[in-house]
């Protein structure tokens, strides 16, 4: 696995980013910035620590697919930590095999920090290389959607 980190400041207060972020109050506001990745991405699930989530969109074939998730850590405000453990293909998950195999035990986290009304949200993510290059174009721009819709 391949550790990748991104980094965005955003003039709001951490509460309102946090919020958006994941889509707590409004979930369309999680599906407004994750559409860089997928147009149709959504999640289904709960955000409490240990809390099983599946974050999932539509393929081009139109066949419903993701990754199947675990909410290891999550500290409102400040912290989540997001354990990926197994993909959702044509709606079935998979939890083992080679597929299953390389992305395994990767997490996904999310820092944030306030500081005089401006919240900086770091991400530090693990992905399997042939995703890297994916990772480093699409996650910048969905940063940037993020901190659009938090700005507004």
């Amino acid at each position: 696995m391949k550790k990748l980190q991104f980094k965005v400041s955003i003039k709001a207060p951490v509460t309102k980013i946090y919020d958006f972020m994941l889509g707590i109050t409004n979930k369309s506001t999680y599906e407004q910035w994750t559409a860089l990745f997928n147009p149709t991405s959504t999640y289904e699930g709960s955000w409490e620590k240990g809390s099983k989530i599946l974050f999932i969109g539509v393929d081009e074939k139109g066949e419903k697919g993701g990754m199947v998730s675990r909410i290891a850590v999550n500290v409102p405000h400040q912290f989540v930590s997001i354990q990926h453990y197994g993909l959702l293909k044509d709606d079935k998950e998979i939890t083992e095999g080679p597929d299953v195999e390389k992305w395994a035990n990767g997490f996904e986290n999310y820092t944030f920090e306030e500081n005089n009304g401006t919240t900086t949200v770091t991400v530090d993510l693990d992905t399997v290389e042939e995703f890297v290059d994916y990772m480093n174009e699409h996650y910048p721009k969905a940063l940037d959607k993020l901190k659009e819709i938090c700005e507004k």
